[in-house]
């Protein structure tokens, strides 16, 4: 069954368009509600949400639609996406749910659901509710109505939790950090986090006004954070999204570091203190250096589909606990269920601070390799995988490559758009094989 409402994370889109408007959310909490109902008397949900103006207008949608179906609600207000997943856990909620379109802009914003464990749901329950979506809403009497309450030390508890993933005989006294929160969630959290835990903060990106989340700041427009890093000779920059669940890191020289080094960051130093890592499981899109560094050092390297839940799914499955993507999604399942900006933050300062060494001599051996991506244009109704050229070139290039590049070829998800990449140690041969893959995949 394919899932009309649900993408990869959740259901996303812009503000009074559907799916993205008051009444279908109203149902959509209806239809949650009716399926927790199935296996639970008296569920309870809590609803989290960032900065957008939006969020005022959508959470009352899900309150009065998790309430028509006699489901109990907690509100957090404005908390990171994974600080709902802890606290879903924690409060041994039903289910959590989070009003975010985490690095989008403000115009656009999406629903996203955590389990009771504080994991993304599977497809199957996504489905369910889709399949229930299609049903007569069976409203509550007045008697079994759900009520709704607010948790007012939400952001104070899970500032703990995210000061707890940081070693206890470790502090960040004596360190200059710059934070950039995006004018999002961590607005109001991820300076305190790092500032009780020693660091002299300078905080940006933490002003919102719900109309200027992750403009130009934050972790996708990390260039604020550079020039911030420089401007007050801090010693770090941290650079979250809207929702902080992602992270970007900038060193004392204004150098930018991405998930991919990050990553690799994290199981040295578990190697580092003779921890036992089986493996990483990384996307198509992680860098081959990344790969290729993990492998030198006896670490087993899986890739998944891009998208942290397919990360997550496949950690699952080979029962490890380090998993991301380039973007700075990144999962520590030992620390917590979900990707979390501000608990990877702490295991990459963590890192530095034991080593006594900067970001740039730990990953002095982990040179990333140039990558080139280049876009087609599909025709309408073009079936790219018979075209019997690009399918030859493909094995050519590949060949040509040998042990020291690689290819990937694969159709947007969105658009209709043939995506190529080509990784490669030199960067004259990457960009010649990308376009020969894309002059390949125009002749159809």
């Amino acid at each position: 069954m394919t899932r009309q409402y649900f993408g990869t994370d959740g259901i996303r889109g812009t503000v009074g368009q559907p799916p993205i408007t008051p009444d279908f959310v109203l149902r959509l909490a209806h239809a949650v509600g009716r399926v927790l109902r199935r296996s639970e008397e008296r569920p309870t949900v809590l609803i989290g949400k960032d900065t957008r103006i939006s969020g005022y207008m959508l959470e009352a949608a899900l309150e009065s639609g998790f309430n028509s179906a006699g489901v109990d609600v907690i509100l957090l207000g404005p908390l990171p996406t994974p600080g709902v997943a802890y606290l879903t856990r924690a409060q041994r909620a039903s289910l959590g749910v989070v009003i975010s379109a985490s690095h989008n802009p403000y115009p656009d914003n999406g629903i996203k659901f955590f389990s009771a464990q504080g994991t993304k749901l599977p497809d199957a329950w996504e489905q369910e509710v889709e399949a229930e979506l299609e049903r007569p809403p069976v409203w509550a009497d007045s008697a079994t109505l759900g009520k709704t309450r607010r948790l007012d030390d939400a952001a104070g508890r899970y500032i703990e939790f995210c000061k707890s993933t940081f070693a206890h005989d470790l502090t960040l006294r004596g360190l200059k950090i710059v934070v950039d929160a995006a004018h999002g969630a961590a607005y109001h959290i991820a300076p305190k986090v790092f500032h009780e835990l020693g660091a002299d903060v300078i905080a940006i990106g933490c002003a919102p006004d719900g109309l200027n989340i992750n403009h130009e700041v934050g972790a996708t427009h990390p260039e604020a954070l550079v020039r911030a890093v420089r401007a007050n000779q801090a010693d770090f920059g941290i650079g979250l999204d809207g929702d902080a669940d992602r992270l970007q890191v900038v060193d004392a020289a204004g150098r930018l570091y991405n998930g991919d080094e990050l990553l690799y960051l994290m199981a040295a130093d578990r190697l580092a203190r003779d921890e036992h890592v089986p493996g990483v499981v990384g996307t198509l899109m992680t860098n081959m250096a990344v790969e290729q560094a993990l492998l030198r050092r006896g670490v087993k390297f899986v890739r998944a589909k891009v998208g942290d839940r397919y990360v997550l799914e496949e950690l699952q499955r080979q029962r490890w606990l380090l998993g991301g993507e380039g973007s700075g999604h990144l999962l520590a399942l030992d620390r917590h269920t979900t990707g979390d900006g501000l608990v990877s933050a702490l295991q990459v300062l963590q890192t530095c601070v034991r080593s006594q060494k900067t970001l740039a001599q730990l990953l002095a051996d982990v040179p990333l390799f140039p990558q080139v991506l280049l876009n087609v244009r599909l025709n309408p109704g073009q079936d790219w995988k018979a075209n019997e050229v690009l399918t030859r070139t493909t094995r050519e290039v590949q060949a040509d490559l040998g042990n020291d590049g690689r290819v990937l070829v694969r159709a947007s998800g969105t658009e209709p758009l043939l995506r190529v990449m080509v990784e490669a140690r030199d960067a004259d041969q990457a960009r010649h094989c990308a376009q020969r893959l894309a002059d390949a995949a125009r002749a159809a």
